[in-house]
């Protein structure tokens, strides 16, 4: 394969009901520093309909390029005629870099769109940079970093020999592109005749689960409980908590796997990114498993019984004492400033 070809590092920017996810303008975000380094552009890529101002808007949050094809075919996710289209697009276009949301739809999408352009693609990112070939130096590679052995180490994997190089990336791990208007507006309207034979179901609706809580990956204020919580009904004292911050509870990887905690609400290698505004880690030990997924927090509190805890390393402010009596502290103080307030 001849990789001289294959230039510019390309976004797949997943929509649902016509709006772009926050994981696109993430991986905007990432790109521009890979396509910086490459001397490069990024180009988003947008399927769907009637969705001309949202490509407006990837341009203003880095998108040097948009294609964006306008399909009625491409409104809903359908796994058929998104590959048909984007297999168009790569194999037209040959980016060098081709990056995707770990999503339920990112992980259906890439692999299928890999095979078809014989290229390998390294799932569930964590990092992503960019360094020379220890065979060929003056050929820059993607070195793509995630957790493995259930994210008891980390694996670095390149694609030297295939272009484009593909991976798909968790959500809130990248620093999300920054928004300015300022930006020049570039869009092309790609045309693809879809077949109507890659229409091989029919979507009759679209039924959608209300969650309880707010997603943690969205959440700005995160109160964590580990192992120290001792079980499933303590984390009444943490929701008690985040609900009067305005926050929701996430938990360590040992919470779950004691089934104190939905998995949906891990953060760590092995579970979900998150970068809120303030982070508040309740008897968590601080292994570099957990801290891999919420060391970028703005803002860190620990709470641990143990003064020797690596939790203390990340934490601006460490509170050494039983969570079960500084908790119940905060929660009569903060009720207390909103009856003066």
């Amino acid at each position: 394969m001849n990789n001289t070809e294959y230039k510019g590092v390309f976004v797949f920017a997943e929509q649902r009901d016509r709006k772009v996810q926050k994981v696109a303008i993430e991986l905007i975000g990432k790109g521009k520093e890979l396509a910086k380094e490459l001397q490069t552009t990024v180009t988003a890529v947008l399927l769907g309909t009637d969705m001309e101002d949202e490509a407006k808007r990837l341009c203003y949050c880095g998108a040097d390029n948009v294609i964006y094809v306008n399909d009625e075919m491409l409104d809903v996710y359908m796994t058929e005629p998104y590959v048909y289209a984007l297999n168009q697009i790569v194999i037209d276009k040959k980016p060098e870099i081709m990056l995707f949301g770990a999503t339920a739809i990112g992980r259906d999408l890439a692999p299928r769109v890999s095979a078809r352009v014989h290229t390998g693609l390294t799932a569930d990112c964590t990092g992503l940079t960019i360094e020379p070939d220890s065979d060929e130096p003056e050929k820059l590679n993607l070195m793509m970093t995630r957790p493995a052995f259930g994210g008891n180490i980390m694996a670095t994997i390149a694609c030297p020999n295939h272009r484009p190089q593909m991976a798909t990336v968790r959500p809130g791990v990248m620093q999300a592109a920054k928004y300015s208007e300022v930006n020049p507006v570039n869009v092309e309207e790609y045309k693809i005749n879809i077949p109507k034979e890659c229409k091989n179901v029919e979507i009759l609706e679209v039924t959608k689960i209300i969650q309880q809580r707010m997603n943690i990956e969205d959440a700005k204020i995160l109160v964590s409980g580990g192992r120290g919580m001792h079980g499933s009904e303590n984390y009444a004292v943490l929701e008690e908590l985040a609900d009067l911050l305005g926050g929701t509870i996430s938990a360590s990887r040992a919470a779950v796997d004691a089934g104190w905690v939905p998995k949906d609400r891990q953060v760590g290698q092995t579970g979900k990114t998150v970068r809120p505004n303030l982070y508040i880690a309740c008897g968590i030990s601080g292994a570099i498993q957990h801290l891999a997924g919420m060391e970028e927090s703005e803002f860190i509190i620990a709470i641990n019984k143990d003064e020797t805890a690596p939790i203390f390393d990340v934490a601006d402010v460490g509170i050494v004492g039983d969570i079960f009596k500084v908790v119940p502290l905060l929660i009569e103080e903060l009720k207390k400033e909103k009856v003066s307030r």
